[in-house]
């Protein structure tokens, strides 16, 4: 992968999975998953790329080779060779709005300790997946001061870790959940209304996910809202939004830079990487396109929202 010569590295910390997914349409068998496999994936067409997860014996080559081709860097990847890899499988609704967890088992992630390697400890550009907000918060601690970080999170954490999410929040930089889980944090059905009280609450800036209603993003300098790109053919959500974290984060990188405009332009590339996720079953469709297919996708995005 060639990049920009602004080009930094990008860091994706997070879950690395074996999902199992059922739609209405079909099944999908064992396929690549977990929050920093879509991430990690997605940072990659724009930036230098490095991964912090763990995976068990029985990871496939195939998902590793997965990730090499992509270029990401699997020195912070921790291997335990006693346990099973984190599995998960879920099942969607007709309409795609609701997904009932079949089965869920940690494995070695139950015991996950991310541990940042000591070549990855300059990175300035690093995106938290939603792992439980003490290992946010242990992460935190390890990346340079100064480090441009974004951070997810999970309705699970709101509900049973708030005092840790909230001692978080002052601590980065950007932080992106999606609508329902700002309803539950700011206490608030108004999406705007919510997204100014998140503001409040520490974070510089708060990015809402609306699925396929697009995203706002809340900036000391404004307000911003782009649409989702328009899918013909939804195959399976699933990690959609982590795609749509990891590509912002890359695309900072890329430019070396975190300011509104920049941000925007990041927005757009984000939209187009989700677009692109929900096409396919686990990362195939992100994987294929490749870095002409997301380009194309931004620029229709930006034909589509100029007036």
């Amino acid at each position: 992968m060639r990049y920009p010569r602004t080009a930094k590295p990008a860091l994706v910390i997070g879950s690395v999975a074996i999902d199992r997914v059922a739609t209405p349409q079909a099944r999908s068998g064992d396929i690549l998953g977990g929050a920093a496999s879509y991430a990690a994936i997605a940072s990659s067409y724009f930036a230098p790329t490095r991964m912090v997860g763990v995976v068990g014996r029985d990871f496939p080559r195939r998902f590793v080779a997965r990730f090499r081709r992509h270029g990401i860097d699997l020195e912070g990847l921790q291997v335990d060779p006693a346990g099973k890899t984190f599995f998960w499988s879920g099942r969607y609704a007709e309409n795609f709005n609701r997904c009932e967890t079949l089965k869920i088992q940690l494995n070695v992630f139950e015991t996950f300790v991310p541990t940042l390697p000591a070549s990855y400890r300059d990175t300035r550009y690093v995106m938290l997946g939603a792992i439980t907000p003490a290992l946010q918060h242990r992460v935190m601690d390890q990346v340079p001061k100064g480090a441009f970080v974004l951070a997810d999170t999970r309705d699970l954490w709101i509900n049973i870790r708030r005092p840790d999410l909230e001692r978080l929040l002052p601590r980065v930089d950007l932080f992106a959940l999606n609508e329902d889980e700002a309803e539950l944090l700011a206490g608030e059905k108004n999406l705007i209304v919510a997204g100014r009280k998140i503001r409040r609450m520490g974070p510089k800036i708060v990015i809402i996910k609306k699925g396929s209603h697009g995203s706002l993003l809340f900036h000391p300098e404004g307000l911003f809202a782009l649409p989702a790109y328009p899918v013909e053919r939804l195959t399976d959500p699933t990690g959609a939004g982590d795609s749509y974290a990891g590509a912002l984060v890359g695309y900072l990188a890329s430019v070396d830079r975190t300011d509104l405009a920049a941000l925007k332009r990041a927005i757009a590339y984000a939209t187009a990487c989700a677009s692109l996720t929900v096409e396919s079953f686990g990362v195939n469709r992100l994987s294929a396109g490749g870095r002409r297919a997301i380009d194309k996708r931004y620029r229709e995005l930006v034909r589509l929202t100029r007036f």
